[in-house]
């Protein structure tokens, strides 16, 4: 992967890009995360080998994250709630989650690159690039951060929620998961709004 788009912009003046990336908009359960990264141009180099997020193992993710984190500029998330998410519907939720990752960075963007959504609006000059997170090095960056945060929180509720093997299979439709949700009901983080949730499949 290589950083000739953000260079591009560098050329034209912005000093300070920002890529930014969500995980979690499947799942049946549990919270969207984006994430926004400013990468530092003197490290770039480290990123070289990086790629997007679902094509890595979960181990290599856990030391992807680490690499993202040690040698980029400013990084931060958005966190959006399954309750926050039923009430706004995802693609709403999704706007909010990316905003406020963008929000919550220690430095202020001066561009702004993201997976592609219609309808997403920013304060900062922004563009939004289809399968950015497979082509631009900030967006698979930020995809990296966003993916291993989600599948941490995930398992952090597979503690609190045992009985639904959320440290598997991170919230989404998979054949065990629907079938724990009918043994046992959904519980506070399901989406209920979502389609594996509706009375009928209960």
């Amino acid at each position: 992967m290589d950083y000739l788009y953000e260079q591009e912009l560098v050329k034209n003046g912005y000093k300070y890009i920002c890529g930014i990336d969500e995980a979690g908009r499947g799942p049946l359960a549990g919270p969207l995360v984006a994430a926004a990264v400013i990468l530092d141009p003197d490290r770039i180099a480290v990123f070289e080998s990086l790629k997007e997020s679902k094509s890595v193992t979960e181990k290599n993710r856990e030391k992807l994250f680490d690499v993202v984190c040690d040698n980029v500029a400013a990084w931060s998330i958005g966190v959006v709630t399954s309750r926050e998410l039923d009430k706004h519907g995802l693609g709403f939720a999704n706007k909010i989650a990316m905003k406020r990752a963008w929000e919550y960075l220690g430095i202020k963007p001066d561009y702004i690159l993201y997976d592609y959504m219609a309808g997403l609006h920013f304060a900062t000059p922004a563009k939004g690039i289809k399968k950015g997170d497979k082509n631009i090095m900030s967006i698979a960056a930020a995809s990296i951060i966003a993916k291993v945060i989600h599948d941490r929180m995930m398992r952090a509720f597979a503690v609190k929620y045992p009985n639904y093997g959320f440290e598997i299979h991170k919230g989404y439709g998979t054949e065990m998961h629907l079938a724990k949700i009918k043994e046992f009901g959904p519980c506070p983080i399901h989406r209920m709004t979502y389609q594996g949730l509706k009375p009928t499949l209960l």
